[in-house]
């Protein structure tokens, strides 16, 4: 049974290769209701080797109203959603007539994928394939996000959700931070 789930898992990492990013229009502020909807689509309808993966880009800031700093987070870009998929007739029809979605970015109706350069430089990074080997104790350092460069100590591991709690030096104080494996490197 493991053996079968692996060459599944194996076989739609190798197709995935295949996908291209794709920006897809929305209405502003519905942008997580059609990122939940094309995901619904895709597992009820059985696209997942067509349609990998689908984004609402965030980031994290820093709001210091009233003498307090207190993280926050925003759409890095409102009214867009980002999908990895292999374009055909089908998925076309289906993301585009997705309830929330105008329409992908791109001249005419067809649309345009992404070069690899704006993928890099819009921050979208593919996840990481299996667990990272981390262990309270370990040092790490943030590679990107609002913390990037910072380093600290970790507190605590969550290998189900790929997240860890480090302390991190902000402000002159040690703050307790959640961090995506994703967004780390261990030293």
């Amino acid at each position: 049974m493991l053996e079968e789930f692996t060459d599944k898992q194996a076989q739609w990492e190798e197709r995935s290769k295949d996908g291209k990013w794709y920006v897809v229009h929305t209405y502003s502020g519905h942008e997580n209701k059609v990122k939940a909807n094309i995901e619904k689509m895709v597992e009820n309808r059985g696209y997942i080797d067509d349609i990998f993966q689908v984004l609402v880009p965030m980031e994290n800031y820093i709001d210091s109203k009233g003498g307090t700093n207190e993280f926050k987070e925003r759409k890095l870009f409102p009214g867009y959603v980002f999908v990895k998929m292999v374009v055909n007739d089908v998925t076309w029809f289906l993301v585009r007539n997705t309830r929330g979605v105008t329409g992908f970015v791109g001249p005419g109706t067809k649309p345009v994928p992404l070069r690899d350069d704006e993928v890099k430089k819009f921050g979208i990074r593919e996840p990481r394939v299996g667990t990272l080997e981390v262990n309270v104790g370990d040092r790490v350092r943030v590679c990107e996000g609002p913390f990037q460069d910072f380093t600290g100590e970790v507190n605590s591991v969550n290998h189900e959700k790929n997240k860890l709690n480090a302390y991190l030096s902000i402000f002159g104080r040690e703050t307790l931070v959640e961090l995506d494996f994703d967004n780390i490197e261990i030293f």
